[in-house]
């Protein structure tokens, strides 16, 4: 019945232990063990400390139900735990405590290559993956040309795969996921390895299968602009626990305002002017606007203080950036040694995204002090984009800047 969970996941947790090999979850895990084993027989005459075993828990207790049909975008920093979890859902390792409920047959996109034999050639693959999934051979074969015709890799069809390029991995398994009728698909940020105009496509198929033929998906990006153009509902972890969960631009702004937003620092030296504090507020970042404050102190009075802010993407590409200087004859503070420019965009065309801050401190006569890409923040932009934008570098006559200044 559509709306039934068809992934319950109830009290799952996961532990790993850091610095000892005696618990491997897989084969290749397994064999590495014995290898290092053996080896340490060989070194006769040297004793070896036994390492200190160390509990991680890359899961804890982590409940939730997706209903059929569905499509739920699972957010969180490096680390939060989404790959660990969409390994369990995929059978790849096995929780070390609570259960996982699956209606249905899973396909999974979680590495590149993942699931390919290296010497078999991609058609060779096509069947090899649809047997994997459960597939009958007149299945697969019906649904051959579509898959072939979607990977757009015709001419190397009988190509061992392990002459692909990742790109080429990406289309093939991606279309034999979508087009083998899994009931569960899982896709991790693997998609981010394919060009743009295959994403989108990628994106437009995920919709497709989700809206005629009712299937469901667990998708794990850092694209807010993705997740939004496609997903029902969001899933936010954080240390390995859920930290929210609800509509996805809810999940999404929820988890999205909790970047480090904030940093102080010390004095280089106390010769020079330099930077003392940097701050994103996180209250206009709510609201679609960025405010970015910038403490300084200087031996001798900045006669003005000049401060530049530099926006990046969050791979250190330039986007926009605006300093004093750029203000004109509205920039007229007096001669100060201390203070808290405040540099305020309030239109701002960003993606929601995760993006970084460089800050530098000079006057009108040299900079004195810079700090680049010092502090991250997660804009959720009020625009809804239907599709997943690109990126454009934006020049520093795009933003109006208002600079403030008080003394401490």
């Amino acid at each position: 019945m559509p709306g039934d969970p068809i992934i319950t996941v109830e009290n799952l947790s996961k532990r790993y232990l850091l610095g000892h090999q005696a618990l491997a979850d897989t084969l290749r895990d397994r064999l590495g063990h014995g290898a290092r084993r053996a080896l340490g027989f060989l070194r006769l005459g040297k004793r070896h400390e036994k390492p200190k075993i160390e509990e991680f828990w890359a899961l804890s207790d982590v409940s939730f139900e997706v209903p059929r049909g569905r499509v739920m975008g699972v957010v969180g920093r490096n680390g939060a735990g989404k790959s660990t979890l969409l390994k369990i859902l995929s059978r790849i390792t096995e929780p070390t405590t609570g259960r996982v409920r699956m209606r249905g047959r899973v396909a999974s996109l979680l590495e590149v290559g993942t699931g390919f034999h290296p010497e078999l050639t991609g058609r060779e693959n096509v069947f090899l993956n649809g047997a994997i999934l459960g597939m009958s051979r007149s299945e697969i074969f019906r649904k051959f040309d579509e898959i072939v015709a979607f990977s757009e890799i015709e001419k190397f069809l009988d190509t061992p795969v392990k002459h692909y390029s990742s790109g080429m991995y990406v289309r093939l398994a991606f279309a034999i996921a979508a087009h083998l009728e899994p009931e569960i698909l899982i896709v991790d940020e693997v998609l981010a390895v394919g060009d743009a105009q295959f994403q989108k496509k990628c994106l437009a198929k995920v919709s497709e299968v989700t809206r005629d033929d009712g299937r469901t998906v667990l998708f794990v990006s850092h694209n807010s602009a993705a997740l939004q153009s496609i997903c029902d509902t969001g899933l936010w972890l954080s240390q390995g626990k859920v930290a929210g969960e609800g509509p996805i631009n809810e999940c999404l702004a929820a988890y999205l305002r909790t970047g480090s937003n904030q940093v102080v620092f010390s004095a280089p030296s106390e010769e020079k002017p330099h930077i003392t504090s940097i701050s994103v507020d996180s209250r206009s970042l709510a609201e679609g606007r960025v405010q970015v404050a910038v403490g300084f102190k200087s031996p001798f009075p900045l006669s003005p203080p000049i401060v530049g802010v530099l926006i990046s993407s969050k791979f250190g590409q330039p986007i926009s950036g605006s300093n004093g200087r750029m203000a004109g004859d509205r920039w007229k503070p007096g001669p100060v040694r201390a203070g808290v420019i405040t540099a305020h965009l309030d239109h701002v065309p960003l993606h929601s995204d995760t993006y970084l801050i460089s800050v530098y401190l000079g006057d009108s006569i040299m900079d004195y002090d810079q700090r680049l890409e010092a502090v991250e923040f997660n804009f959720v932009s009020p625009r809804f984009y239907p599709q997943m934008p690109p990126l454009h570098v934006i020049g520093p006559s795009d933003f109006e800047w208002q600079w403030s200044l008080k003394e401490d």
